[in-house]
C-alpha cells in the first residue's frame, strides 16, 4: 500500500515538473502516465492523475479546449486497464497518442479557428501533424522508462533482467 502510494505520489509530481519546464511542445510524459496509472493503480486512480492535471493547469493558466484534454486524458485513462498484456500496452500507448491529437484537435476545429467545413478540418488537422510527431514519441519513451523501471521493478509485468554470477 505505501509502495503505490510514493508511486501515485511519484506520478502526481512527475507529471505536474515535466509541464512547468521548457520541452518540446506536447512532449510530455502526461499520456504515458495517465495510461499507464490507471494499469497499476486502477481505475479509481484517475481522479488522482487527472487532479495533477487540473492543479499544473491552475498555475500555467486555463484555456477554452480544457474539456478536449481533460476529457482525452479521461478516455485513456479509462481504456488503459484493457491494454495490460505487453503487445497492449504498446497499442494502448499509440491509441492514447491517437485519442488525444483526434479529441484535442476536434475542439479547435469546432471552436472555429480555422473556420468551419471540411477544407477548414483538413487544415487543422495537417497543421497539427508536427505536434502529433511529439506526442507519439514521448508517450513512447516515457512508457518504455514506466515499463522498465516501475513494472520491472514493482509489478513484475516486465521480466526483470538480471545480473549472471558464475
Amino acid at each position: 500500500m505505501i509502495k503505490n502510494l510514493k508511486i501515485l505520489f511519484g506520478f502526481f509530481l512527475t507529471m505536474m515538473f515535466f509541464r512547468y519546464i521548457p520541452h518540446l511542445p506536447n512532449f510530455t510524459p502526461v499520456l504515458a502516465m495517465t495510461f499507464y496509472g490507471t494499469i497499476i493503480f486502477g481505475r479509481s486512480s484517475l481522479i488522482y492523475i487527472l487532479l495533477a492535471y487540473a492543479i499544473s493547469d491552475l498555475f500555467i493558466g486555463f484555456h477554452n479546449q480544457l474539456i478536449w484534454t481533460w476529457g482525452s486524458l479521461f478516455l485513456i485513462g479509462f481504456i488503459g486497464p484493457y491494454f495490460k498484456s505487453l503487445f497492449g500496452r504498446f497499442t494502448g500507448v499509440f491509441l492514447s497518442s491517437l485519442i488525444f491529437f483526434m479529441l484535442t484537435n476536434l475542439g479547435v476545429f469546432l471552436s472555429g479557428y480555422y473556420g468551419f467545413g471540411f477544407q477548414s478540418l483538413l487544415l487543422c488537422y495537417t497543421l497539427a501533424i508536427p505536434f502529433f510527431t511529439n506526442t507519439i514519441l514521448s508517450t513512447l519513451i516515457f512508457s518504455i522508462l514506466i515499463d522498465f523501471f516501475i513494472f520491472s521493478k514493482y509489478f513484475n509485468f516486465v521480466p526483470v533482467i538480471k545480473n549472471k554470477t558464475n
